[in-house]
């Protein structure tokens, strides 16, 4: 909490410091396109401009956020009720997530999440990456005055969650930003306290004559979550019979309560251009580009005493410390050539080395397990762009010349834009890659989670579409396969362990959102089906999820606040939900118990008050009329009837 005090601090002291004249021209970044859930009228001073003698600020619009792939958008600060599902832990909206009871924990998915532009393995305990900011999580920026964002919400129990931004253009050439993001929270029950923090730093440059570019970043997160591995039987029994005396949840018994794990991370990031032909040329284009990540990941799982009885037999029956570490360093240099005839064409060469590892060697009775992955990957890759006609082209692979990791990736897309309200886009998607690390090899002070496997490359495809219109339906729609799919998963002796699918998965997705505008009242819909039509018991996710937001809005006390308030339903069917297991910090399958197939009812109140978005919610408040014996993963139950409230502030100098 000191920590983040004192940031606040400094991010005021700076604004105060480097406050500039507001009549730096507008950069020349394209803006985004109007938001489909804007409301007519639905401006702060700040976004018309407010004259100041001569001078007037300048609009929200100037206000550049500018993606790694070079996508830009302008600020929005306007309320809707989208903003109302983004405003959490994850700041993302979050339909295909179930959320676990605490702040900070993680989350169980609802559907398939894939990316299908990866060719190397990633790290493993996937489930503290929910909210570990990798580099397209990272964004710049380009401003007309500084810029500060403070974002608040409580938290179960006792804490806080905050994130704090600012941003300032020096000079028209050169952005600099700070942010942090901290959250700690005690939960309702035993040893689910949560503790994490999101710092991040970067830099774009422009030069003068327009030949340089650069931007880059620093990034240290950690992300703690103390550890009870769930209810236990008895308490599971106590929890579902609704017993009143059991409704202080932490009288509720756990399965230990000595335990944490610890996802710590650290990233230099530079992504840099330099074009040789004049940029006065419009006809021609030659750049040379330069990409440099050096990542450190370290995985941390400690328990001062051995659960035998749940995780198996140990090495060690007290100080248990198991330390997963990756250390990867990533170069690639590449030519983009664009012409107005050619289209849009570049090709890159890249290196990477990495180092997997951990401090020991696993030596038993007739099996040695070594401690590292450890090598050097070359990769080439290439991508193109074409505007032909109405429709717009795009292609991206990449292919790695190694034997130890080989792997590859295509993307191939087309859209079509009919107009500014209404487009298609359609596709397909090719990946060949390793399994993640923790898959290929794992060290645990528990004997049964240390393994060495030589698995195939899991090879996937996608056929995907997706049309978005303001006045039909944005709809999206994929089908998927995957072969050699790779899961953990219980073993013949109840314990958990890494499995490789020997059938094909195949997965189809639809999911459409339609938003309607009744005057003061306004419907939002989102709709999710999905069927798994092979490999069913491999790959188990509920066949139909929903969200409906039925709310009223309007402008109070002479239009000085704009408000929206209703309820928000969610339900997903039952079925057999993933498990989780805390030594892997995984997911597992599990296909005994079915859960899920709970509505849950949201009441919101949220306003805008100049550059202010105040949210006020009760969550799940149909638990106080029936009572909460829902879970989001087996042992572990859903979040209770609770009051949440906070706000995101945009500040301008």
């Amino acid at each position: 909490m000191k920590n983040i005090l004192f940031l606040l601090l400094v991010l005021c002291s700076i604004s105060n410091v480097w406050a500039q004249e507001p009549d730096i021209p507008q950069s020349p970044s394209p803006s985004e396109r109007p938001s489909p859930n804007r409301q007519p009228g639905n401006q702060s001073r700040s976004e018309e401009g407010v004259k100041t003698g001569k001078d007037s600020m300048p609009k929200v619009k100037e206000y550049k956020i500018i993606s790694i792939h070079k996508d830009t958008i302008s600020l929005d600060t306007t309320l809707s009720i989208r903003k109302d599902y983004k405003f959490n832990y994850l700041r993302k909206d979050n339909f295909e997530l179930l959320s676990f009871s605490n702040t900070g924990q993680t989350y169980n998915s609802l559907s398939l999440r894939k990316d299908y532009k990866k060719a190397f393995p990633e790290f493993g305990a996937r489930a503290r990456h929910f909210n570990f900011m990798e580099v397209e999580d990272i964004y710049y920026y380009h401003v007309p005055t500084p810029w500060t964002e403070l974002y608040f919400k409580t938290v179960p129990e006792q804490g806080q969650q905050l994130d704090a931004f600012f941003t300032i253009n020096t000079s028209e050439n050169l952005n600099m930003f700070i942010a942090y993001k901290g959250t700690r929270a005690l939960g309702k029950y035993q040893h689910i306290l949560t503790s994490t923090g999101n710092l991040r730093m970067g830099f774009s440059y422009d030069s003068d004559n327009g030949r340089y570019h650069a931007k880059g970043h620093f990034v240290s997160q950690d992300l703690l979550n103390e550890e009870n591995g769930g209810l236990t039987d008895l308490a599971i029994e106590q929890y579902i019979a609704k017993e009143p005396e059991f409704d202080d949840r932490s009288v509720l018994e756990v399965n230990f309560e000595n335990a944490e794990s610890t996802l710590f991370g650290k990233r230099f990031f530079l992504d840099h251009e330099y074009v040789i032909t004049k940029p006065s040329d419009s006809l021609n284009r030659l750049s040379l580009v330069h990409t440099f990540d050096y990542s450190y990941k370290k995985f941390l799982f400690k328990q001062d005493n051995a659960v035998n009885e749940i995780f198996g037999e140990s090495f060690e029956s007290s100080d248990l410390k198991d330390e997963t570490r990756l250390k990867t360093l990533y170069n690639e240099a590449g030519v983009n050539y664009s012409n107005n005839i050619a289209g849009d064409l570049s090709f890159k060469v890249g290196h990477t080395n990495y180092d997997y590892y951990y401090n020991s060697v696993f030596i038993s009775p007739g099996d040695t397990i070594g401690n590292q992955l450890k090598g050097n990957l070359l990769h080439i890759g290439g991508a193109y762009k074409k505007q032909i006609g109405g429709f717009k082209v795009e292609g991206e692979g990449r292919l790695n010349l190694a034997d130890d990791f080989s792997g590859n990736y295509l993307a191939a897309t087309a859209s079509y834009e009919f107009d500014k309200e209404n487009l298609i886009r359609f596709g397909i998607n090719q990946n060949s890659t390793a399994p993640n690390f923790n898959f290929l090899l794992y060290q645990s002070d528990y004997k049964n989670y240390n393994w060495r496997n030589d698995f195939d490359n899991v090879i996937s495809q996608r056929l995907f579409a997706y049309f978005k219109s303001e006045k039909i339906v944005d709809l999206f729609a994929s089908l998927s396969q995957v072969e050699n799919y790779t899961y953990f998963a219980l073993g013949e002796d109840s314990l958990v362990k890494p499995f490789q699918a020997g059938e094909q998965v195949r997965y189809l997705k639809l999911k459409a959102e339609k938003d309607f505008d009744f005057g003061l009242f306004g419907l939002a819909n989102t709709v999710m089906y999905q069927n798994v039509l092979q490999g069913v018991g491999v790959l188990n996710l509920p066949e139909f999820v929903t969200r409906n937001s039925f709310y009223y809005k309007d402008y109070w006390f002479d239009q000085a606040l704009y408000l929206q308030t209703g309820f928000t339903f969610n339900y997903f069917f039952k079925y057999q939900m993933n498990a989780y297991d805390p030594v892997l910090a995984e997911f597992y399958v599990q296909n005994d118990q079915e859960l899920g197939g709970f509505p849950v009812a949201d009441f919101f109140f949220n306003a805008k008050v100049d550059k202010a978005r105040i949210f006020f919610k009760l969550e799940h408040l149909n638990e106080l009329l029936d009572g909460n014996d829902n879970f989001t993963a087996p042992g572990y139950p859903y979040t209770d009837f609770m009051v949440r409230f906070g706000l995101v502030w945009d500040l301008f100098l």
